[in-house]
């Protein structure tokens, strides 16, 4: 598939995402949506492809979310509204991906866009980048962040953000434990670049593995989330990792890790 919308780039074992809509403040619309869908699944099922990183073009937005002059015009067309329930950027709604994904929030991170961001496992941001759910302020509802945005932040102020559509600052998402780092705007890619050259020097199938048992685990009861099976997990265990590890520790050497 080729791409209008999107850059998709893959180095290294690192797919690198970027949303090319600058001049709408990096906001979603049905084909980029689709454009970013095929990226994700094709990061998702690439055995050599073990980490993502995605970010918005240029210095002053992530991603706007939903482009709601396309949403309107689309309206104005149809005898009935109708809104895209798909996957939000081809990651909100991906549920079995295991591979580690960080954002790099180079500016705002609204309605959508902060969804996406939250649909991420590592978040930095750029001292400048503004946060925030005000989809109810144009008539909408916060479609997965009224779900995610409280179980990453305490449940009152999430409350207090998406009923206020207020906006917080990325020095405030750091404090609330929202975003893992905030760096100046020229560091943001080099420093997402660190995290995804740190995370690369853990075995992937154990990164893999422990993804899936957190986020799988997280809302069980501890005796049931430590006792349950899960597939990554297995599949770490019956690896060819699971004896270089050891092996490469015991000959003081880093790992070769194969993936499989």
């Amino acid at each position: 598939m080729s791409y209008k919308f999107i850059n998709y780039v893959k180095k290294n074992k690192i797919a690198y995402i970027t949303i090319n809509r600058p001049e709408l403040m990096n906001a979603l619309h049905a084909p980029a949506n689709e454009e970013m869908t095929d990226a994700f699944n094709d990061f998702n099922k690439d055995p050599d492809i073990w980490i993502a990183i995605l970010t918005g073009k240029g210095s002053k937005s992530f991603s706007a979310g939903n482009d709601l002059k396309y949403t309107n015009e689309q309206n104005q067309s149809s005898k009935e509204i109708k809104y895209n329930t798909n996957r939000f950027g081809g990651l909100d709604g991906i549920w079995e991906c295991w591979k580690p994904i960080i954002g790099a929030i180079n500016g705002y991170a609204l309605g959508g866009g902060l969804e996406l961001a939250m649909s991420c496992d590592i978040l930095i941001a750029a001292e400048h980048a503004e946060l925030g759910l005000p989809e109810g302020k144009v008539g909408l509802v916060p479609g997965s962040g009224v779900h995610r945005l409280p179980r990453h932040i305490p449940i009152k102020i999430a409350m207090g953000m998406i009923l206020t559509g207020r906006r917080i600052s990325a020095e405030e998402a750091l404090n609330l434990g929202l975003i893992n780092e905030v760096v100046p705007i020229e560091n943001l890619m080099s420093t997402a670049q660190r995290w995804a050259d740190e995370i690369l020097q853990i075995a992937p199938l154990s990164a893999r593995a422990a993804k899936q048992m957190i986020l799988s685990g997280l809302d069980s009861p501890l005796n049931i989330a430590m006792t349950r099976k899960y597939s990554e997990w297995e599949k770490a265990q019956n690896s060819k990792d699971i004896i270089e590890g050891p092996k490469a520790f015991s000959e003081k050497r880093k790992p070769n890790w194969s993936g499989y």
